[in-house]
């Protein structure tokens, strides 16, 4: 059957055929047969078949004529009804921190502090994060990621003396879910030289007892105080390529890597030389004021064949929500002495973005409070008005924006801001959010309706490794506001939802336009490069409980099979 937009399709496989009239040019490297295809642009639905050729897509119609483009070399895939979708992109990711977790002690959802404890004490006994059983040194560090006391009885923030007592002969780092904040035990603040005299750095803090001793948390900029070992090049190389392989499973053929610095850099250059790089990252540069100088002087790296693209910078204005870093402008509901960490003046954001943007880079700026949030607003508008020009040639965006005034989520659209956010911290947020924000506030709060409505653009991801890598978790969350248990009945906020059809824009179309990607992929177009993701289970149709049981059966980047589910069938040859 040939729906409306099988025809448009038709057409442009026809009109590319008129420019190539030669069969061998005109013959197919692939062909994905009886399946139902969701273009997003145009909107809607197709069934029938798609056809590849060096890469990109050529067809997208009926079946007949993509089995005319069959020739003796031709793969055919049979879909049997399957869903495809263009391939997921992660709008605002880390994929070195993803691949630096999966080395890591895993600490999420540890439902306590001696859950956290048990978890660390085993792994270092077993000689795992710092060297063999039985083999370690006194020195070698444990390194974990996860904890979130908002999880945990009490809410309290952890202090280090349980920690110490379970680890005393290794120096230990355990990351925040959020990234924003650190626990460490007394072997590691000796190592660093952390102590009672330690002074807050600007935009951080070092959580105290009440005789003024360190806690053993770090909040924000103070993790600055720590130089930590680094990690060689081949751990650097191991671990990139590990986080690729782990989203390709999930349909994740493009991701970003928000704050890299010159050794990741040459990371994801050697596994892309060496074809260990299964997607395409979209690298932006940390706030450093020397790695920016050597940036702006060399310019954006436009990669031919999109697998590698540094045309973006990352700033911050705050801290996170859940470390009550967040800045606010008005205290913390839940503590009224706190109005949150400004990690970056107004005046610096609007420079760097200034000297950004005459270099020919993007810039994206982490904001999640409502003042953080205003601050990063002003700085971008003011830039925006010094460089002049229309602003989809600067695609600047506004990273998280998870609590805003009503009238800046107005400005943020007027201004062609792109609104990067994360469905799925929504959902996590919600046990506790109220509880930071008081009522009125959440108005303004994981608002992606009101921005659409204002007529922003959403931009979509998940801020792995903070949450899952998953994008279907991410679908889900938009679509139902809800966690995977159904709760709340309706829905968090219930008018914040997206449809269906929204939320895979936002991971498609619209999160490849935030990386200047649009005219290579986020949807299936003639002419686009064929990134594709294969389900067993259409996602777009399912009941909403089953979208993240929605199989990845096939994951596709330029026409290739770069990850297939064990159990998925393929017919053909």
């Amino acid at each position: 059957m040939i729906s409306k937009f099988s025809l448009g399709f038709a057409l442009a496989g026809a009109l590319l055929a008129t420019a190539h009239p030669s069969p061998a040019e005109d013959g197919a490297d692939l062909i994905l047969v009886h399946g139902v295809f969701y273009p997003v642009e145009p909107s809607g639905r197709v069934s029938g078949s798609l056809a590849v050729r060096g890469g990109r897509i050529v067809y997208l119609g009926d079946d007949a004529g993509a089995l005319a483009l069959r020739g003796s070399a031709t793969q055919v895939i049979e879909l049997s009804g399957r869903a495809v979708t263009p391939g997921l992109i992660d709008a605002h990711s880390h994929l070195k921190g993803l691949g630096a977790a999966l080395d890591q002690v895993d600490l999420g959802g540890a439902a306590s502090y001696e859950e956290v404890v048990r978890r660390v004490r085993e792994a270092a006994a077993a000689g795992r994060h710092g060297g063999d059983a039985g083999d370690h040194r006194p020195g070698d560090w444990v390194f974990g990621r996860g904890w979130d006391q908002n999880l945990w009885p009490d809410k309290r923030f952890p202090e280090h003396p349980t920690l110490s007592r379970a680890v005393p002969d290794r120096p230990v780092w355990l990351t925040r879910v959020d990234g924003h904040a650190a626990l460490l035990n007394a072997r590691a603040m000796a190592a660093l030289g952390i102590d009672a005299a330690t002074r807050d750095p600007q935009g951080g803090r070092l959580l105290r007892d009440a005789a003024g001793q360190p806690t053993g948390v770090l909040i924000d900029r103070a993790m600055d105080l720590a130089h930590l070992p680094a990690p060689t090049a081949a751990d650097r190389e191991r671990q990139l390529a590990a986080a690729a392989r782990h989203c390709v499973a999930f349909g994740l053929t493009t991701v970003t890597d928000m704050g890299i610095g010159e050794e990741d850099y040459e990371a994801y250059s050697a596994l892309r030389r060496g074809g260990r790089l299964p997607l395409r990252a979209a690298l932006f540069v940390g706030d450093d004021e020397a790695l920016l100088a050597r940036w702006f002087e060399r310019g954006p790296e436009i990669d031919p064949a999109a697998r590698i693209t540094v045309r973006g910078v990352k700033l911050y204005a705050d801290g996170a929500l859940g470390s009550r870093g967040a800045a606010l402008l008005e205290p913390y509901s839940d503590d009224p002495a706190n109005l949150g960490l400004q990690v970056s003046t107004g005046a610096h954001l609007e420079a760097v973005a200034r000297q950004a943007a005459a270099h020919g880079f993007q810039v994206a700026i982490h904001a999640i409070g409502d003042r953080g949030g205003l601050v990063a607003l002003d700085a971008m508008e003011r830039a925006l008005r010094a460089l002049g020009g229309p602003p989809s040639e600067r695609r600047f965006r506004l990273e998280h924006a998870q609590v805003l005034r009503l009238q800046d989520i107005e400005r943020l659209a007027r201004l062609g801001i792109i609104a990067s956010m994360q469905p799925t911290h929504a959902t996590s947020d919600m046990p506790w959010a109220r509880d930071r924000l008081g009522e009125a506030r959440l108005a303004g709060a994981y608002a992606w309706r009101k921005v659409l409505a204002a007529g922003g653009r959403l931009a979509l991801g998940s801020d792995f490794p903070v949450e899952s890598a998953d994008p279907r978790l991410g679908i889900y969350a938009a679509v139902t506001r809800q966690d995977l248990a159904g709760q709340p009945p309706g829905g968090w906020l219930p008018g914040e939802r997206l449809s269906r059809e929204e939320a895979l824009r936002g991971f498609t179309l619209d999160a490849a336009w935030s990386l200047f990607l649009e005219r290579e992929v986020g949807s299936l177009e003639i002419g686009k490069r064929a990134d594709l993701v294969v389900f067993a289970a259409d996602p777009m149709t399912v009941p909403a409980p089953e979208i993240p049981k929605a199989a990845v059966d096939l994951t596709l980047v330029d026409g290739q099979v770069v990850y297939r589910r064990a159990a998925a069938g393929e017919g053909g040859r």
